[in-house]
């Protein structure tokens, strides 16, 4: 999941999830190890609820192989794949307590990242036949960027820049803190020639 400007590594992909799993299921799921044998399996389909482009089975892979490498989960589409409501979009299978406990956390990053590739792409083909080209900001969910911009990609979009180190961009207040547009400019010009 990596291109140009997103630099999101597998390590840090991890970690968001580690963090997603230890907020959604912190010392263990009460509830499925209450009604669940511990040596049930199971097998699932996650569907489309509607029509939409796809982005995140990479996410959701990592999520069950987290919760348990036993889980086996396999996608039946690609990122940035355009499906129709009903379309299964990935299989689990394996451990039943593994599945159930890791199922929301998967789910989550499915719908959320799914959901900014369907309105990306709409914006897409809006914009289609015009010069204009559909970029990101980095008004996006805290510690979730990159995950996000990936999503972005998957619709069609760009990326704009991952944050405040790798391109300048001037804004009402940077102009008025420095004294103007022309001063702003010209301190820019200096700095990147530093």
């Amino acid at each position: 999941m990596t291109n140009d400007k997103l630099k999101m590594t597998n390590e840090g992909i991890k970690f968001i999830i580690k963090i997603a799993l230890r907020e959604d299921v912190g010392e263990g799921d009460i509830t499925t190890k209450a009604l669940v044998d511990k040596g049930a399996k199971a097998r699932g389909e996650i569907v489309a609820k509607e029509a939409g482009v796809v982005a995140g089975l990479l996410v959701a892979k990592e999520v069950f192989a987290q919760v348990d490498r036993r889980i086996k989960f396999a996608p039946k589409v690609k990122d940035g794949a355009k499906v129709k409501k009903g379309k299964v979009i990935a299989t689990v299978s394996g451990p039943a307590r593994g599945i159930l406990t890791g199922e929301r956390v998967a789910l989550n990053f499915l719908q959320r990242m799914s959901g900014i590739a369907t309105l990306t792409r709409e914006f897409v083909k809006r914009a289609q036949g015009a010069k204009p080209q559909i970029l990101d900001t980095r008004k996006t969910t805290p510690g979730l960027r990159a995950l996000e911009k990936y999503a972005v990609k998957m619709g069609g979009g760009a990326n704009h820049r991952m944050g405040l180190y790798d391109a300048i961009l001037i804004k009402d207040n940077h102009i008025e803190m420095s004294g103007g547009v022309g001063e702003s400019i010209q301190r820019a010009n200096y700095k990147l020639q530093i």
